[in-house]
């Protein structure tokens, strides 16, 4: 497979279906954002968390290319895409409530960060929240799969509750934010 085509040189790409448009478009947007946020799971992978933990994310990784396709192709395209379902957003609901039963109650707001694992899940976080924005801005211009919006809304919450895990598992303390230290 050749890795260019200039196809995109003129700052169009195309959609699953054929259909072209502006590479600054909502839907590239929000499929690109995914797209970050799998990389960023790899770097979690990378960061050698909990036995646990990978294997969810290793599922995680490819469910991500599953949204993306589904993103990427209308929801009036005749292309045929797997797309994401409401059992999708139930199966991240279980693996929340399995970790979220281990890790300590939470009583108060945590600082991002931890073992290398666990940063690196909160920052997956931030960028799910972002696709999650920037879905629903693409679906007030372009309809998408409402229910990719519900999984990516339900992920974000899975992946805060991975990095508790991951410092759970690796015996490793959180740091609670302290209100006390206000910026005057």
């Amino acid at each position: 497979m050749k890795i260019y085509t200039k196809q995109g040189d003129s700052g169009e790409t195309s959609l699953f279906g054929g259909k072209r448009v502006l590479k600054s478009s909502p839907r590239i947007e929000v499929y690109g954002t995914v797209d970050e946020l799998n990389s960023i799971i790899g770097i979690t992978v990378a960061a050698e968390p909990s036995p646990r933990g990978l294997e969810i994310l290793n599922e995680l990784q490819n469910q991500l290319f599953f949204l993306g396709a589904d993103l990427a192709t209308p929801t009036d395209s005749k292309q045929q895409v797997a797309r994401i379902k409401a059992s999708h957003a139930h199966k991240l609901e279980e693996w929340i409530d399995e970790l979220d039963a281990i890790n300590p109650p939470l009583r108060q707001f945590i600082l991002p960060g931890g073992t290398r694992a666990a940063a690196s899940l909160h920052l997956a976080r931030t960028i799910c929240r972002r696709a999650e924005r920037a879905a629903i801005e693409c679906m007030s211009l372009d309809p998408i799969n409402e229910d990719a919006i519900v999984y990516l809304n339900r992920l974000s919450d899975l992946l805060f509750v991975m990095a508790r895990y991951e410092n759970t598992a690796a015996n490793h303390p959180e740091t609670p934010w302290n209100p006390s230290l206000q910026v005057d």
